[in-house]
């Protein structure tokens, strides 16, 4: 069963990532940007597969969200894959890398058996990043939220991938007016996951509209695409509803271009100016 997918940082950068099968499977372009600094990483991965005609066997397919907002199909290779490519290209950055795959396997692993690790890992990641601790209460609600519509929708015979972005964007433009990809415009994101730089009242109204969206699937017994995208159009409309009311109440705008970038970006910046012992 796929599982959403999850962004990594690796001497800061970027690296997207998906749980496959009772494993991860890593975007190749993103490992080969790692290794080689190239300035065009996609079409050195290209050129890598042509000269080793082995290569684009041990990849996979899984969509990402891309810059452009849209979900687009990368080559991803998982553990044994990974060290594949690294061993393709010859770089003193490899080594680290391939104990980085590694220790990541190996949480994966812990969180499997203790699926509360996986919690407390997240939470500390965010509290490492400067995020305080109501937020990331917040934060953790939302991904619980997230994760129970998401098994719903599997349950009723809602593919994962384009229907679930679909479902998602509906829910986003009867709840805020505008999809997730004009969400992430308004606040100049670009890779960035957008609910890890929404404030609290975004996150807030986010988990309404899911939360209600559910909610009609199993009032409705909605079955496939069709039906849950009704209910998807249903739940985001009462979310939208609470949210107009809360800023008629207050006189203020729920959605805002304020971004945590700045304040990641400080976090990281002291993590890498600490002593090394």
């Amino acid at each position: 069963m796929q599982h959403e997918n999850n962004l990594l940082i690796f001497q800061e950068k970027e690296i997207r990532r998906v749980w496959n099968n009772e494993e991860w499977w890593f975007s190749a372009i993103d490992i080969i940007e790692v290794l080689t600094e190239s300035k065009d990483p996609s079409d050195y991965w290209t050129t890598m597969k042509r000269r080793e005609n082995q290569l684009p066997t041990i990849c996979r397919k899984f969509k990402f969200l891309a810059l452009d907002g849209k979900q687009r199909a990368t080559d991803c290779a998982n553990m044994e894959g990974m060290l594949r490519i690294i061993q393709s290209v010859p770089s003193p950055k490899a080594e680290p890398l391939k104990l980085w795959l590694a220790q990541t396997g190996y949480e994966r692993i812990q969180e499997t058996e203790n699926p509360e690790l996986t919690a407390q890992r997240a939470r500390e990641g965010y509290k490492n990043l400067g995020y305080d601790d109501n937020w990331i209460e917040t934060r953790m609600q939302s991904i619980a939220t997230r994760g129970q519509l998401t098994d719903e929708w599997s349950a009723r015979e809602v593919k994962e991938g384009q229907e679930f972005a679909i479902l998602t964007a509906e829910i986003s433009k009867a709840t805020f007016g505008i999809t997730p990809s004009e969400h992430k415009v308004i606040k100049d994101l670009k890779r960035e996951n957008l609910r890890d730089h929404m404030n609290p009242l975004e996150l807030i109204f986010t988990m309404l509209g899911e939360e209600t969206t559910r909610q009609a699937a199993i009032e409705r017994d909605a079955k496939g695409f069709f039906e849950n995208r009704d209910a998807a159009k249903s739940g985001g409309s009462a979310a939208g509803k609470a949210l107009k009311s809360h800023e008629e109440a207050t006189g203020k705008k729920v959605v805002t271009g304020e971004n945590y970038k700045n304040q990641i970006a400080t976090a990281k910046k002291k993590v890498k100016d600490l002593p090394k012992e």
